[in-house]
């Protein structure tokens, strides 16, 4: 399985052009793709939704909130607000879900770097 930020997302059902997105195409056609919860939510919360993108995304499986996910994503954003990186709440949870599956991320959003080189992200 490999996971899916909704920069990567958002510019899919756009028709832009890109590595991300030629991944996202990918990972649709292997039927291999899945979500952070809180990447669904983001995508859910565009005031202006396409009936394509909603019925896609809810239709990709979740990644399972495992048990201490809470703590280890407080953990992970002190560690870089720490090391003086920008770490949004929505970006930690995305990347934390990532993390604890072992699971790579594709992410247009290139604040997943700092995830990726202190805490354990792969980014696909």
């Amino acid at each position: 399985m490999i996971a899916a930020d909704s920069s990567a997302l958002v510019s899919f059902f756009a028709g832009e052009q890109g590595r991300e997105v030629e991944l996202v195409q990918a990972v649709l056609t292997a039927n291999d793709i899945c979500l952070p919860p809180a990447a669904l939510a983001e995508m859910l919360s565009d005031p202006v939704p396409s009936d394509e993108m909603v019925a896609a995304v809810l239709g990709f499986p979740l990644l399972p909130v495992l048990e201490g996910y809470w703590e280890r994503a407080g953990l992970t954003r002190r560690l870089l607000l720490q090391k003086g990186f920008k770490a949004k709440l929505g970006d930690v949870l995305i990347a934390q879900s990532c993390i604890d599956h072992d699971v790579p991320l594709i992410a247009i959003d290139t604040d997943f770097r700092h995830f990726a080189k202190h805490c354990g992200l792969k980014l696909a």
